[in-house]
Parts: C-alpha cells; structure tokens; sequence
C-alpha cells in the first residue's frame, strides 16, 4: 500500500485521499467497480480479471495517463483517472492548451449512499488536479446520456463547450478552469 500523494478532509464526510493504482494489487477490487451496472458509462461492462489488470498496467506504463485510487477514511471508494488530452482521448478533436489536464471518475457502488458523497469525491478529484499549479483546465467528455455527472460537473464549474463524437460516444466536451473551480467553493481569488 503506497502513500497517498493527496488528501483532503471534508467537514462532513471525513477524510479522503489519493493513491496510485496498483495495477495487479488493485484489480479485482477495480473489476468489481468497472463492472457493476452502476458503471456502465466506464465502458469495461465485459472485462474479465485479467482485462482489467491489464488495462491499469497499460495505463501504470503511459506517461500520458495515470490512475490513482480513492480513499475515503481509509477505504476504497473511488477511481480516479487524469489524462493528458494533447495525447489521449481527445487528440484531433480538442486544442488542448498549455495546462490543460483530462480526468475521469468512478465512485465505487454501495448499497449504502452517503448523501454529498459523489460530490465530494469530484471536489476531492478537482482539489487534486488543481494542487498542480501546472494545472490551468480541466478536461472531460462525459457520455452525452450521463445526466448525473453533467449536474455534477456543473455543480463544480464545468462548462460544456459541445458535443464530440468519439469512437465509443457521443460526449460532452466540458471543461472547468481554475477559476471556475474556486468560484464554485465560495473563493474568489
């Protein structure tokens, strides 16, 4: 179990905090969450064992993309990826900018609900990505039918820009600055 490389505690909900995936540690923790109908939108409905593995090794090894795993007080509650959309995902389809940064997100399914436990895993997320003063934008394409996380990227900041068509998609390019960001969290910096 590595260190965790971010975390943040939320008043209500207690600490959560960020770690990089450990791809063959991690995967069949990570199967069981790519894999439940509550993540259809992560597009690895099919995947077996081993396709997952190997898919967060893939990953492990790009120097594009990463993959951490969420923590909340201690346990695994979410999955976080952050790209680098000059080179992945949206290449040819988004001028990615200098401190542009694309991410995704999973949080893990319950039986038991936390209510404000999926945006605090977002803020957790964005708080992260923008500890990187590297970081000017974040970049996401969510499934056009993704509903939920539109409200919740709103909730953070984001703007849609427009609909994209990617090989497995239709999706919504939004993206969400800094300012927006803090905007959303009562700073006005």
């Amino acid at each position: 179990m590595s260190t965790p490389l971010f975390t943040r505690p939320d008043p209500a909900l207690g600490e959560f905090s960020v770690r990089p995936v450990d791809p063959s540690g991690d995967a069949e923790l990570l199967h069981g969450w790519v894999t439940h109908p509550k993540a259809v939108f992560w597009l690895m409905q099919e995947c077996d064992l081993a396709a997952v593995e190997k898919e967060f090794t893939r990953i492990a090894a790009d120097p594009f993309h990463d993959a951490f795993l969420g923590l909340h007080n201690g346990t695994p509650a979410f999955l976080m990826e952050r790209y680098d959309p000059a080179h992945r995902e949206l290449v040819g389809i988004h001028a990615a900018a200098p401190g542009d940064v694309g991410m995704h997100f999973l949080s893990a399914p319950t039986d038991t609900p936390v209510h404000g436990f999926t945006r605090a895993v977002i803020t957790t997320v964005m708080e992260m990505l923008f500890a990187d003063p590297a970081t000017r934008r974040v970049v996401v394409e969510p499934d056009a039918g993704n509903t939920a996380v539109h409200a919740l990227n709103k909730a953070v900041g984001f703007e849609i820009q427009r609909t994209v068509s990617l090989p497995s998609k239709d999706a919504y390019l939004s993206t969400c600055t800094r300012e927006q960001f803090l905007a959303t969290r009562g700073d006005h910096r």
